[in-house]
């Protein structure tokens, strides 16, 4: 039995391209460079022309009558909430004879609890020695505060225990009067009666005892936690050191600029939507990645690889070019200086099997500007091409940035290698290009990407456009010389693999 193959779903297109996005952020690396550059400089002059204010810090240990091993801090930061006050702020205040309000006075210190029973109090002022006095009067006003809310608190308790034991004193002297009322009879009930008497009078005796017990402890815990509560040390300056706190700030900067760069490439990066890796560049424009030229580098080392790569896309365009039977264009996009020096040396390379010209089809004035050399091809405009001698061989040079005549590039040639400066076009406009030229039939039969990332190891070429690939030309002269005979070619398949936005130029 047969069956029928089921198709395959085409592969999930991921929302974030996480290789992408990071080797466009790596890219983008002037720009969070120098926004961490900036960070670190701002935060230095932060240090140099906003010095922190004079300081004075000290410590107070505080007791409390409910501490516990295992207290969480509830108590110091009540503490601290309470040195947060109007009543502390204005009884330092008073102690300093200041008329400034203790609604100011607040904004210019803070308390901080270090343990369970240690206050740390930092103070600021217009000078040092104003800072030390008025840490000073703060800490004196907190102890007494507290040692006054203590005292009143022990006091309460007190007063609220005697009270409960006179009333119990009460109670037990009615007990007595009942027990002496009683006349001595026989009767079971009256005895009855006088052992439940004397057994009261024995409890109410305990519970005063207790009482007395309770309001005496409580009287002699008053005195341990104001013996307790003490400044254990002395109001000082805080010294700030300029470099340091300039070498803090600056790193805080440094680091807070990097992230903040970072964050910004990321975003610029999703919404620009450049493609740079090779993989995404072929799929967007449906033509395989034939050559790479990386960017001109100051580097001695790296100049010679430049050179290198440079001699060996200007022979592998000059095959093409002198390979083919029909005008070749090379196209470009992002790099037009660049394509410009390809162009020359493409041509100067073919120049040793007759004469040549360039079509110039480049915005701008790449060719004019230059100074001409012995042996260079004839710079022609479009207008002036069709005049130029059939004997020649044409090279046009052209652009598909924003802007393009599409309906000119058909002039240039019939077949285009584009020059594509990786990161420089959106996906939507790649996609513009390469249906463009397809309206034009202007097959692209190569991709030369400029300025590649260095550790990008994606494939660049499309195994499913041997029609256009310049293997799939080679391949097709082989089959027509073993064959003699030429084979129909289908048409062009142009590949769409993402969506098309509306940017598309009309």
């Amino acid at each position: 039995m047969s069956t029928d193959p089921t198709p395959q779903s085409p592969a999930a297109v991921p929302l974030i391209d996480l290789q992408g996005l990071v080797v466009s952020v790596r890219r983008r690396r002037r720009l969070w460079s120098a926004m961490a550059l900036l960070g670190l400089l701002a935060g230095a002059a932060v240090a140099v022309l906003l010095p922190p204010p004079p300081t004075a810090v000290t410590k107070v240990l505080v007791s409390h009558k409910e501490d516990q091993p295992n207290d969480t801090g509830t108590l110091i930061r009540t503490d601290v909430a309470l040195l947060q006050t109007t009543r502390v702020a204005g009884m330092a205040l008073r102690s300093l004879n200041s008329s400034e309000k203790p609604e100011d006075f607040m904004r210019d210190y803070r308390g901080t609890g270090l343990t369970n029973n240690l206050l740390q109090i930092e103070v600021t002022g217009d000078s040092d020695a104003e800072a030390v006095a008025r840490a000073e009067a703060l800490a004196d006003a907190f102890v007494s505060d507290h040692v006054r809310r203590m005292r009143q608190t022990a006091q309460a308790e007190a007063k609220a225990l005697l009270d409960q034991r006179d009333r119990m004193r009460d109670e037990l002297a009615e007990v007595n009067r009942a027990i002496g009322d009683q006349s001595p009879n026989n009767d079971p009930r009256a005895s009855a009666s006088i052992e439940s008497l004397f057994a009261r009078r024995a409890e109410l005796n305990s519970r005063i005892a207790d009482f007395d017990q309770r309001a005496a402890e409580a009287r002699t815990g008053t005195p341990k936690v104001v013996a307790g509560t003490q400044i254990v040390d002395a109001a000082r300056a805080v010294r700030h050191s300029l470099p340091k706190a300039a070498a803090t700030d600056a790193a805080i900067g440094l680091v807070l600029g990097l992230v903040l760069g970072l964050a910004l490439a990321a975003v610029g990066t999703v919404v620009a939507d450049r493609p740079v890796l090779r993989r995404d560049i072929a799929a967007h424009l449906g033509a395989s990645v034939i050559a790479e030229l990386p960017r001109r580098s100051g580097r001695l080392w790296r100049r010679r690889r430049t050179r290198v790569a440079r001699e060996r896309l200007t022979a592998s365009l000059a095959r093409t070019v002198r390979g083919s039977a029909e005008p070749v264009s090379l196209l470009e996009l992002g790099c037009a200086r660049g394509t410009s020096l390809i162009a020359l040396d493409v041509a100067r390379a073919l120049a040793a099997e007759g004469p040549v010209s360039l079509v110039d089809g480049l915005p701008g004035s790449q060719f004019s500007g230059r100074r001409p050399r012995p042996g260079d091809p004839t710079v022609v405009s479009g207008e002036r091409a069709a005049a130029v001698s059939s004997q020649e061989r044409l090279l046009g040079v052209g652009s598909v940035a924003p802007g393009t005549a599409w309906t000119d590039l058909q002039y240039l040639g019939t077949q285009t290698v584009l020059v594509v400066r990786a990161g420089h076009g959106s996906a939507a406009w790649l996609h513009t290009v390469a249906r463009q030229l397809a309206d034009q039939h202007i097959p692209v039969i190569g991709v030369v990407l400029v300025d590649p990332d260095p550790r990008d190891r994606t494939d660049g070429t499309l195994w499913d456009g041997l029609h256009v690939a310049l293997r799939g030309q080679s391949e097709r002269l082989a089959r027509q010389k073993a064959t003699g005979r030429r084979q129909p070619e289908r048409q062009p398949m142009w590949a769409t693999r993402v969506p098309d936005s509306n940017q598309e130029a009309r």
